[in-house]
């Protein structure tokens, strides 16, 4: 017997369940055609002055920063450096917009976020020199480990963020990501997951134009990386990357939204990676000089200098004593990451689990055994470390 043939049929009309509906209206969350701009517009009237000197000194620290972080690979003392020169203001203003209490989540390109949040320059750069772990604790400075594979930490930070408010935290999540990320699983997995739960999470992806070496076109057919967040149910948000007012701007809207209880945003920042992928890599293979010639007619540590001495926010002196500063922040950086670190290869095991096992204390004493034979030989009584 079939539907139709039941007792009652003709008055059968099914409809569909409530899911089928649109669950909410698309048109709030697309965003604006161009990105949001604040400075040389009418908007820089509005900004607090104090702000943008603060975020104009972090800038030119974070330009000598990626200059002597580039430096340090060239002298051996990084193994690989993935630079953010070009992209200070986005890096800047994601550290300077979030409360103590808050959580940054950054990629393998934002150790520049890192230190401008607070951390230590050298313990940013302690993984990228291919010491163990990742060179600070996570949880004292509010930083999850700088993420080398690619997006993984995009759902770290949205489990983060639902548990804080599951807990009653007034905690958000501010995870970072380039636009090659965003053709990851695990980029869909928290959006997705975000959304669904209104996880106080911010989503920025810094579009620097290139995946390494492929070009957005090539990995994205979408008007804009910030249109893929009505598929998901929140905003999306499309800001110019290299003006830092405009970037703290959209990103303090998204996390006082998300504060609120108002759930996640994705924000599309569009900058430009001056330098190349890493020291490994050679962008002349894929870019022409004339195109990033172009970008630096757009660099954001000139348009905020440009806003700031047009409007008498700034003076000769203010652009000395910011320089000076950061030119004292790379010589200590220089100094200390000149200084040979002291391991213990004994650290090896110390890690790996809670308890060892029996595999791993066999493997430790054997090597301790050859450290010892090492030492006597050579008359030292350090443990192997130091080497």
């Amino acid at each position: 017997m079939t539907v139709q043939e039941l007792p009652g049929a003709a008055a059968y009309r099914p409809t569909p369940p409530p899911a089928w509906k649109p669950l909410t209206d698309p048109a709030p969350l697309l965003p604006d055609p161009e990105p949001y701009r604040v400075l040389g517009t009418d908007a820089a009237a509005d900004a607090d002055p104090e702000l943008l000197r603060r975020l104009y000194t972090e800038l030119v620290r974070g330009r000598r920063y990626n200059t002597q972080a580039t430096a340090l690979t060239k002298q051996g003392r990084l193994a690989v450096y993935p630079s953010s020169t070009g992209q200070e203001a986005c890096e800047i203003a994601a550290a300077l917009v979030l409360e103590e209490r808050d959580w940054l989540f950054p990629s393998y390109r934002d150790t520049l976020a890192a230190v401008a949040r607070g951390l230590d320059p050298v313990e940013a750069l302690t993984l990228l020199r291919g010491d163990r772990h990742t060179g600070y604790d996570p949880r004292e400075h509010r930083i999850a480990p700088l993420c080398t594979p690619l997006a993984t930490q995009l759902p770290h930070a949205v489990g983060l963020a639902h548990a804080a408010r599951l807990k009653g935290d007034d905690v958000v999540a501010l995870a970072m990501v380039g636009d090659g990320g965003t053709s990851e699983g695990d980029f869909h997995e928290a959006l997705n997951f975000a959304a669904v739960w209104k996880a106080p999470v911010v989503f920025l992806v810094q579009n620097n134009g290139f995946a390494i070496s492929v070009p957005l076109a090539k990995q994205t057919a979408a008007p804009s990386l910030a249109h893929k967040a009505v598929g998901y149910g929140m905003p999306g948000r499309l800001v110019d990357g290299n003006d830092a007012a405009a970037v703290h701007q959209v990103l303090a809207e998204a996390v006082q939204r998300a504060r609120s209880g108002g759930g996640p945003t994705l924000v599309e920042a569009i900058t430009y990676r001056m330098d190349a992928h890493t020291n490994a890599d050679d962008a002349t293979r894929y870019r022409g000089d004339s195109e990033v010639e172009a970008w630096r007619a757009h660099d954001p540590v000139q348009l905020m200098e440009r806003e700031l001495t047009g409007h008498g926010l700034l003076d000769d002196d203010g652009i000395e004593e910011a320089r000076t500063a950061a030119e004292r922040m790379a010589a200590g950086l220089r100094e200390r990451m000149n200084a040979d670190p002291v391991l213990d290869p004994m650290d090896l095991f110390t890690h790996v689990y809670a308890e060892q096992t029996t595999q791993l204390r066999e493997q430790a004493a054997r090597l301790r055994v050859e450290l010892d034979a090492e030492n006597e030989q050579h008359g030292t009584d350090d443990g192997g470390a130091g080497r």
